[in-house]
């Protein structure tokens, strides 16, 4: 009699913990549901009332991110897509472009780094000489990141305090475009003068959206203080990394092509942007 077959568990419900890798393909599909559910639900819970079809929906979107795990699933997926059988995290890329600007050596006191969206403790461990990193998350996945929502850092206590801020697949997972737009510029906040801010956001995001390009986000970024150091990304390739420097605040008087979603261009193309507000 022929052995009867187990039947596939889902990848989305097998425990955390027994995973150390994926197929890259099935972590970028189940990370990318997770972006359009979670945006999709915060555009119903910014709604002042809801319909009986809105609440359906938003029943059915909070059903599914279950289904998937929740975030914590997310988070899992994302620090399996940073293992070191991918190749690492974008932090390498980080730390080989402060190391061209000698930011290693000759220094006094450490560089004080908040690694926003952290989800290993110990990316910057081979530069523990030189670098004091305080990584931050929503939710904590590890007693060394502090549990924080980056948006409701106390300004005031963390103006002008620290040397860099790592915002690496951060901005792209903020469901409102001006809560993105809010997360740059509070990074400006709370960055010293020259300091320096490390930015990754999946390529298409800028490469295949029809509110933003290349010219487009630099502009954006140079409105809220910042000058484009170093840009990284490939044709083909799924990542895009970007580092800039403090020159200045922000200069709201600049923002007029940034408060609302302009066209840029047309087609089947995704409808990532990044909105600044006064």
């Amino acid at each position: 009699m022929a052995k009867a077959r187990k039947r596939k568990v889902p990848i989305s419900k097998v425990a955390p913990t027994t995973m150390t890798s994926s197929k890259p393909q099935a972590s970028r599909n189940i990370i990318r549901r997770f972006h359009v559910l979670i945006k999709d639900q915060a555009q119903l819970k910014s709604k002042h009332s809801l319909s009986p079809s809105d609440a359906e929906e938003l029943s059915r979107i909070n059903e599914e991110i279950e289904q998937l795990g929740g975030l914590e699933w997310y988070q899992q997926m994302s620090a399996i897509g940073q293992g070191n059988d991918r190749g690492g995290g974008s932090e390498k890329i980080f730390i080989g472009w402060l190391k061209e600007l000698k930011a290693h050596e000759a220094r006094q006191e450490k560089l004080q780094l908040l690694e926003v969206g952290a989800l290993k403790p110990d990316n910057y461990k081979h530069c523990t000489s030189w670098i004091q990193n305080t990584p931050i998350d929503l939710r904590s996945r590890h007693p060394d990141i502090k549990e924080r929502d980056f948006l409701l850092l106390d300004t005031i206590e963390n103006e002008g305090k620290w040397d860099a801020v790592s915002l690496s697949l951060v901005v792209n997972f903020v469901p409102e475009a001006i809560d993105r737009g809010r997360m740059l510029h509070l990074a400006n906040t709370i960055l010293k003068d020259s300091g320096y801010l490390f930015l990754a956001l999946p390529l298409p995001c800028v490469a295949n959206s029809r509110y933003m390009t290349f010219d487009h986000l630099n502009l954006l970024m140079e409105s809220l203080g910042f000058t484009e150091l170093r840009r990284r990304w490939k044709e083909g390739g799924k990542m895009a990394y970007w580092l800039y420097e403090k020159q200045c605040g922000p200069q709201s008087r600049d923002f007029d092509n940034f408060m609302k979603k302009t066209v840029l261009r047309t087609g089947n193309r995704n409808n990532f942007t990044i909105l600044l507000t006064r």
